[in-house]
């Protein structure tokens, strides 16, 4: 029965691997999702023939509830708030590691049997992680939901104050290692990670949200992972590791994208200038050209090169749909249409990819910030909706260091004949500072809502 578990699960982990492989490519991003689930599905089958830990109906019951719950909030829960609820299923996914190795700890130590050392490392590091994950989602979720401020919330010593409860952690955790017949470090370890996941977070602002989204899901894995030593189960371990390790990949994109270590996005409280900056009178004043729809209209028509650049407000006001539109009119008209992707544009990793894709637009009008960037000098117009700290020349000109977007890598649309934004109003990015973008003399500003601006751009393009 060992060696067909460990057979079962060698497949399974084939099947992992070959599924993230696969879902490196749009074409085959489908097939690679399926490929695991399979993998999954074999893993839990395999895992439940083996050990019989508790009542097959309990299991049963467990999977209705969470499958209703999981059903209800995939069907629910619109493309906007899919960060939100990314980083609440991390930290579902870390409290369910934590409890994990609760249980199997309690078990080892009322048993009597022999604890090895390995055995309440792994415990250990799987309680403090887990803990971690579970209250920095939770901050995570309530920030991207406006449950509380989504600025940094900078509280005076807290870097030392965050070394302290790491330190009593280890301490803490060296302590169950000694004494595995105690129970009570456990749940002291659980206690003392749980503040400290509440402060890695809290000062983390929007701008930073998506690394700490793919931050976040990096430690589930690991938590994960931590959970599969305790309970020896090979599968376990490799799927949290995958997980851990893909997500540390993706979180090192991210800062790369944005000229940032992963330790300045942790302590770095990007956003505090937010409150503190003007409202980019000096730069504005007198420089901003407004226009209608019409106008716009006219000069998309004339266009033999179109890029749009998608950003938050897009998705707010839930705009693909309109965007989509507005491309097929373009093209029906001959005018070459492209989408620049900038990696950290929205509040998740791929969120601008997802989407599009939702809207039906060909994967291959996605172009990654590299590849479009060259273009822009031979681009008639730029049409930005809902970007802002992406787009802003601030990132690439000033010698700043305490600009929160100095060197961020950008699109550079400013080097296009002639760039359109769409926006509510002058209101700043996540990094709350003014972009000069907005007053260039190439630039034209079409203020209001995301999608009813694109929906009268269509309308427009229509009676030309």
């Amino acid at each position: 029965m060992t060696s067909f578990v460990n057979l079962a699960y060698l497949v399974a982990a084939a099947l992992f691997i070959l599924g993230l492989r696969e879902m490196s490519h749009p074409r085959t991003a489908v097939r690679g999702n399926l490929l695991g689930a399979a993998g999954m599905l074999l893993a839990i089958l395999v895992t439940l023939l083996d050990r019989r830990i508790v009542a097959f109906e309990v299991i049963i019951a467990g999977l209705a509830v969470g499958s209703l719950a999981g059903g209800v909030l995939a069907l629910r829960v619109p493309m906007t708030a899919m960060p939100q609820m990314v980083g609440l299923l991390n930290g579902f996914g870390g409290g369910a590691s934590l409890l994990v190795a609760a249980a199997a700890l309690d078990e080892a130590t009322l048993g009597g049997g022999t604890v090895t050392a390995q055995f309440t490392v792994a415990a250990a590091a799987s309680g403090l992680i887990g803990a971690v994950t579970f209250w920095g989602s939770l901050v995570a979720f309530a920030k991207l939901q406006g449950l509380v401020q989504e600025r940094p919330t900078l509280l005076p010593g807290r870097h030392i104050i965050n070394a302290a409860l790491t330190a009593a952690s280890l301490g803490v955790s060296a302590w169950l290692v000694a004494d595995p017949s105690a129970f009570l470090p456990y749940w002291v370890l659980v206690a003392v990670a749980s503040v400290l996941g509440l402060l890695l977070v809290i000062p983390i602002g929007g701008a930073d949200m998506p690394v700490v989204i793919s931050l976040l899901n990096s430690y589930s894995g690991l938590a994960a992972a931590a959970t599969g030593f305790v309970l020896d189960n090979n599968m376990l371990i490799i799927a949290g590791s995958l997980v851990g390790a893909a997500g540390f990949i993706l979180t090192t994109i991210m800062c790369r994208a944005m000229n940032r270590s992963v330790a300045n996005v942790l302590f770095g409280g990007v956003g505090a200038v937010a409150t503190a900056t003007t409202g980019g009178d000096d730069i504005y004043a007198g420089r901003v050209k407004a226009a209608t729809a019409e106008e716009v209209a006219m000069l998309l028509d004339g266009a033999r090169r179109v890029v749009v650049v998608p950003g938050f407000g897009m998705a707010v006001s839930q705009a693909q749909y309109a965007v989509r539109d507005l491309a097929r009119a373009l093209e029906s008209r001959g005018v070459e249409v492209e989408f620049a992707i900038h990696p950290v544009a929205g509040r998740m990793p791929g969120h601008m990819n997802v989407l599009l894709a939702e809207a039906d637009i060909p994967y291959d009008k996605l172009k990654e910030m590299d590849v479009i960037n060259p273009t822009f000098p031979q681009t008639d117009a730029v049409l930005v909706i809902g970007a802002n700290d992406v787009v802003n020349p601030v990132a690439r000109n000033t010698s700043d260091a305490s600009n929160p977007i100095a060197g961020m890598p950008i699109l550079n649309v400013d080097q296009a004949r002639t760039v359109v934004v769409i926006k509510r109003s002058l209101s700043p990015g996540f990094a709350g500072i003014p972009n000069p973008l907005f007053a260039a003399d190439n630039t034209l500003m079409l203020f209001g809502d995301a999608r009813k601006m694109v929906q009268d751009l269509v309308a427009a393009l229509k009676e030309t």
